[in-house]
């Protein structure tokens, strides 16, 4: 794969409890340009994200604990200062429809099933960078 600067200069916030695919997504969007933090739960996801501020947050929904659902509902709570408009993508194994809906009504911007195809993963970042009214 041939490293490109498509996200260059973002800060992305990944949180993903399942080693390999963390690491997946993270050499991705690294090899894209992008800086990440990549953390294994929602805990560590809000501990993180006010100190930085990332573009964008990509969660899995099947967290331990607290899952996707609780963190998105979490941040969204927040103040736009402390990361509560930080657009999010919710990474679940289900692509049916229901959970498309409810990850959607739970306050992610966007929806990406597993398995993730690299390419997918880019363009949705950028795109939904780009249709941010900041």
């Amino acid at each position: 794969m041939e490293p490109s600067e498509t996200l260059a200069g973002l800060n992305i916030l990944v949180v993903e409890d399942d080693d390999d695919t963390r690491f997946f997504i993270t050499t991705v969007l690294q090899m894209d340009g992008a800086k990440v933090i990549a953390v294994i739960s929602a805990d560590a996801a809000r501990k993180v994200l006010s100190e930085l501020q990332p573009d964008v947050l990509i969660s899995d929904i099947g967290l331990p604990g607290e899952d996707g659902y609780t963190l998105i509902r979490k941040i969204r709570a927040l103040k736009p200062m402390n990361g509560g408009r930080v657009p999010a993508i919710a990474l679940t194994a289900f692509a049916d429809s229901e959970h498309r809906i409810r990850a959607l009504e739970g306050g992610f911007n966007t929806h990406l099933s597993k398995p993730i195809d690299p390419e997918e993963l880019v363009e949705i970042v950028a795109s939904l960078v780009g249709s941010c009214n900041w």
